[in-house]
């Protein structure tokens, strides 16, 4: 069973993901912080990150950034979980090191298929 790692700071938010990710039968690991974020990533390698951009510490690019700097072994994927939807954030966040960005509020209905697309575009 792949394991994702969620890196969200609104704990009703983390809860909906975890909830929809253990639905489509992924396992889950969690961070409320960027550095926690970086940290749990680069420890534990999960097969793949959903990454809020809004983080208390250090925010989500900057979080992607600094996995990308250090992760030995093939890339993670990451996926922007965000409320950024300005004109050039989306780019933004890709040019951070993120494979995909999803917008919120998350469709709880189409999240998952959101998810499962970028992946397999990461070739996962």
């Amino acid at each position: 069973m792949k394991t994702a790692l969620v890196i969200e700071d609104n704990e009703n938010n983390l809860e909906l993901i975890t909830f929809i990710l253990h639905a489509g039968h992924y396992m889950t690991r969690s961070a409320m912080t960027g550095l926690d974020g970086v940290a749990e990533a680069l420890r534990e390698r999960p097969d793949f990150i959903l990454l809020d951009i809004q983080l208390p510490d250090i925010d989500g690019m900057e979080v992607a950034r600094r996995i990308r700097a250090n992760e030995t072994g093939d890339p993670i994927p990451m996926i922007a979980i965000t409320s950024f939807a300005m004109a050039g954030d989306r780019e933004r966040v890709l040019a951070a090191g993120c494979n995909g960005y999803i917008e919120k509020p998350i469709d709880p209905l189409r999240v998952m298929s959101q998810i499962e697309h970028v992946l397999a575009q990461a070739g996962e």
